[in-house]
């Protein structure tokens, strides 16, 4: 009696629903849907043997992977001594070399052999062999050493050039196979340092 009624619009509208805009474009899930969806199986192991066993397996997996990229001379694997373009540069000067001190353990080791035969000869050898071959070793470091450090002041005169001789010194009395990182250039490459 006292509503007042247009006569353009019908009694019942139909209804019609337009997506907002910026809209998801469906319709919410129902709460029990959404949880089933959400929910995954436990993955846990279900004793604690198992679990130390899966951590152990990708603990070793992790640390292959580093010594992997450790010998690959990979920047990021590398340890904190290691880094760095002057001691890539070191390293690249030291492989492209042939150094006695590669071979110091192999000399050191005919020594121990020949100390066994019951020659003279081999007796004053042994006696005479290990302090010559320390001297010889001692100088091919500093000569390696000076000639490191010269080549990264030039090369690099922004970084920091302390302890590569030393380094590259060390690296020389290593066996070759054995060096870490591995060597990255071969012998009388000298033209890539």
């Amino acid at each position: 009696m006292f509503k007042r009624r247009t006569p353009e619009a019908p009694p019942n509208p139909p209804q019609v629903v337009t997506p907002k805009p910026g809209g998801k474009g469906r319709p919410t899930p129902k709460r029990s849907e959404a949880e089933k969806r959400r929910r995954q199986p436990i993955t846990a192991p279900a004793t604690r043997k198992e679990a130390y066993k899966k951590v152990r397996e990708r603990q070793a997996d992790e640390r292959q992977r580093a010594r992997a990229g450790m010998a690959r001379g990979d920047e990021k694997y590398l340890l904190k001594r290691d880094k760095g373009p002057v001691r890539r540069l070191a390293r690249d000067y030291v492989d492209a070399r042939r150094t006695v001190g590669s071979y110091l353990m192999y000399a050191m080791f005919a020594i121990v052999l020949l100390s066994l035969l019951p020659i003279p000869a081999a007796k004053l050898l042994v006696l005479f062999a290990p302090p010559l071959l320390l001297v010889v070793v001692f100088g091919e470091g500093l000569m390696l050493s000076r000639g490191v450090k010269k080549l990264a002041a030039e090369r690099h005169p922004d970084e920091d050039t302390k302890g590569v001789g030393m380094y590259a010194a060390m690296r020389a009395m290593q066996i070759r196979r054995l060096r870490m990182p591995g060597p990255q250039v071969k012998i009388g490459e000298k033209d890539k340092v």
